[in-house]
């Protein structure tokens, strides 16, 4: 069987949608699903910092959406928050500092939640972690995945939310992180006891070169029976 590269972007029923923001913006997004059957889990991605090129197609959002919906029936929601351009296309409105992006948030989860998608997660890389421990501790979240939280636009009081939610959290931390490493995320997430942070040696912040790894551990807590994910694919007949 094939081998699964880093480009590979396996079956899927991959759909453009537009995100209607209270505030009235429209925002560029994907939504990915398995072929066949109801997906068992839904993740909504939060991207990067788009003042420093963060997006939808950042590499490891766009694999979670080439491979999940495929390997682990979990359907994948990508957007571009506000004034973020990517080859998909640019969301209207401009980056405000954390502040109207909560709306971005709030619309994402409308989507799903009006599709009746099941078990909602929340996977937010870098900006996106700050976006999720601020806006993404709704009723109808199961729990969220932080990769690289730097906790710059967060603060106490949004750790504070997520630990009185009760609410599953996990803090993916790269050893050689530019902003937060593994032992200072231990003592700033003491606050939150259900929260769950894994120091990934040899990582740095964006990940280059880890994405297989980072992609398991999303796995094993969203859909544990589907980890760890294969290294091949079989195509279809």
């Amino acid at each position: 069987m094939p081998q699964i590269l880093a480009n590979t972007v396996l079956p899927a029923d991959r759909r453009p949608v537009t995100l209607e923001t209270a505030d009235g913006l429209a925002l560029v997004g994907e939504l990915a699903l398995p072929l066949s059957g109801q997906p068992v889990a839904t993740i909504i991605c939060l991207h990067p910092l788009p003042t420093q090129g963060g997006m939808m197609d950042s590499h490891i959002l766009k694999k979670l959406a080439f491979r999940l919906p495929a390997l682990a029936d979990i359907a994948v929601l990508r957007f571009n928050t506000r004034g973020t351009r990517s080859d998909q296309g640019t969301s209207q409105g401009s980056f405000d500092n954390a502040v109207g992006e909560q709306y971005d948030v709030a619309a994402a989860l409308d989507l799903v939640e009006s599709l009746d998608l099941p078990r909602i997660w929340i996977v937010g890389w870098s900006f996106g972690t700050d976006l999720t421990l601020m806006y993404g501790a709704d009723p109808g979240v199961e729990g969220a995945i932080l990769l690289s939280p730097p906790l710059r636009f967060s603060g106490p009081e949004h750790l504070a939310g997520w630990a009185a939610s009760g609410k599953k959290l996990t803090a993916l931390v790269p050893e050689l992180d530019d902003y937060l490493r593994p032992d200072a995320a231990k003592e700033r997430f003491s606050a939150v006891p259900q929260a769950e942070v894994v120091g990934v040696p040899g990582a740095k912040h964006l990940w280059v070169g880890m994405a297989d790894e980072v992609l398991d551990e999303i796995v094993k807590r969203v859909n544990p029976s589907a980890y760890p994910l294969p290294t091949e694919y079989e195509r279809p007949s």
